[in-house]
């Protein structure tokens, strides 16, 4: 690799970077008006999209370690958004009956706060970066 791609490819890198840590600081402005993070809000998303999962389940979706995870649903069970029961060894969480109410009201003007991020890019540039951002998780999985 010569040394103007490899640059090049550290700029690519350092713009993605600063574009995910723009969005999460503008995620967590935007979910404060509910009293969440965008971490919690993560959480709501999966356990409010299944029935119940299993704690495990849903650290695998979230990519956070268990000592974060834990602490995390600590909150959000003091917070009366989730209940966590234990079926033999296995933890289930699912949302209570605020964290439903929640649910429905946070996740439809959040999903619009993300899209409005997009608004500068024309639907073609939308399907170009979505596609090039698949063939980079794509070539990931190669390694």
């Amino acid at each position: 690799m010569d040394s103007q791609s490899n640059r090049l490819d550290l700029l690519l890198w350092f713009r993605l970077s600063r574009i995910y840590n723009q969005s999460i600081r503008l995620s967590n402005q935007h979910l404060k008006k509910w009293g969440l993070t965008a971490a919690q809000f993560d959480v709501l998303v999966q356990v409010g999209s299944h029935t119940k999962i299993s704690q495990q389940e849903l650290g695998k979706k979230l990519f956070v370690t268990k000592g974060n995870i834990t602490k995390l649903l600590q909150k959000m069970e003091r917070m009366n958004i989730i209940e966590r029961e234990q079926e033999w060894k296995t933890k289930y969480l699912s949302l209570t009956e605020s964290g439903k109410a929640l649910f429905q009201e946070v996740v439809p003007a959040q999903e619009d706060f993300q899209a409005g991020q997009f608004k500068n890019l024309t639907i073609d540039e939308k399907k170009q970066l979505h596609a090039l951002l698949k063939k980079l998780k794509y070539e990931e999985e190669l390694r």
